[in-house]
């Protein structure tokens, strides 16, 4: 099927999961949605969160998207029972990789840093309950990483510090795996490991969200077989040259500046 992936985030840090579901199904046409000028989601309201998805949403149905990734975990956590509910479209959530740290984790403590609204949200206390209860999870908000992200501001003493800040408390709580609980994070896997060392494993969800995206695609018989004027479109509507940085491309990707 011709018709594009659509993707939504509140920025720029969706793109870490828009690059593992085009590595895995280089044959699809995506439009990506950057909603910088609202960034970060993890600071609003759920209502707020919820208007803005459902905005977000029906600007990529009106582009006929056939599927939809909601490439945020904190609009995921709180709106997409809502967003299935509303519209015929599938959509693929993100949700923290709790069941795989527990999977792993020898000391049975796992650490999370990830937004506030993903943290408080009913969906993540759903999943975080669903790990076995001798597990301790050492939650932390990472307030504050996303603007920097936005800004392009990774390799800063700022980052640093806040990093140092979050993260060096659960290393003495002796966790040995982290997840990343915002699909802006991945983008500092390098300055976290400065941070923590080798040793705790550092576990995000872009990869099984490709592969769950495949699978809904050759479920609704919607996967696109041949590789034919493949494109790659997208909107933001603040920071586009934040955005270009983070998406190199040949002429089949666009990036374009649009208020909506």
């Amino acid at each position: 099927m011709d018709n594009p992936i659509g993707f939504f985030d509140s920025g720029i840090g969706g793109t870490s999961i828009w690059k593992e579901v085009t590595t895995l199904l280089p044959n699809e046409s995506t439009i990506y949605l950057s909603d910088s000028k609202n960034a970060p989601y993890g600071e609003k309201s759920k209502e707020k969160i919820i208007e803005l998805s459902i905005k977000n949403t029906e600007f990529l149905l009106n582009l006929n998207c056939k599927l939809i990734v909601v490439a945020c975990n904190t609009a995921t956590t709180n709106t997409i029972s809502i967003l299935r509910e509303k519209y015929s479209v599938p959509f693929i959530g993100i949700e923290p990789a709790i069941k795989a740290a527990g999977l792993i984790t020898k000391t049975k403590r796992i650490g999370i840093l990830a937004t506030k609204g993903t943290l408080s949200s009913e969906l993540f206390e759903k999943t975080s309950g669903r790990i076995d209860s001798d597990i301790s999870i050492v939650e932390k908000v990472g307030e504050g990483l996303v603007k920097l992200i936005e800004k392009g501001e990774i390799n800063t003493p700022k980052m640093k510090s806040l990093l140092e800040q979050y993260l060096i408390p659960m290393t003495r709580e002796n966790i040995d795996a982290l997840v990343l609980g915002c699909t802006h994070y991945p983008y500092l896997i390098e300055k976290i490991k400065e941070v923590i060392g080798e040793k705790i494993q550092i576990i995000d969800s872009g990869l099984a969200v490709a592969k769950q995206t495949k699978n809904i695609l050759q479920q609704f018989d919607l996967l696109q077989k041949n590789q034919l004027n493949v494109s790659h479109i997208f909107y933001s509507n603040k920071n586009i040259s934040t955005l270009k940085n983070f998406v190199k491309g040949g002429s089949h990707v666009k990036i374009l500046e649009k208020d909506f």
